[in-house]
């Protein structure tokens, strides 16, 4: 089974990163390594995605979600930062204010790579 790596960098989204979670939780596909990059943010996003974290846990889903917050250099440091603790077979960004418009995107996609 092909595994597949989201990353999703993050600083100061309270107001958007939940919506990128629920889109991510919500993916049919059962093998994801979900990897969000905080850069140390001053709202409630770490908070956000700590719960996400404990919810994803609990659901047994297949998914994994790994947390990293620390100042960065900027965003492409950040990127290059979830991109060296990603372990998938195929890595794709999902930035904190968008989603996945359906439930089966990644499954899809793993099937075109499997192809």
């Amino acid at each position: 089974m092909i595994k597949f790596s989201i990353i999703t960098i993050t600083y100061n989204a309270e107001a958007v990163l939940e919506r990128t979670l629920e889109s991510v939780a919500a993916q049919t596909y059962p093998e994801i390594e979900h990897i969000i990059v905080d850069g140390a943010s001053k709202d409630s996003t770490l908070t956000i995605a700590e719960e996400y974290r404990r919810q994803s846990d609990a659901a047994h889903n297949g998914h994994h979600v790994l947390i990293k917050s620390e100042p960065d250099k900027g965003i492409y440091d950040a990127m290059n930062k979830g991109i060296a603790m990603a372990t998938g077979d195929v890595v794709g960004m999902l930035n904190s204010d968008d989603y996945f418009t359906s439930n089966d995107v990644i499954a899809k996609v793993v099937a075109k790579f499997q192809r």
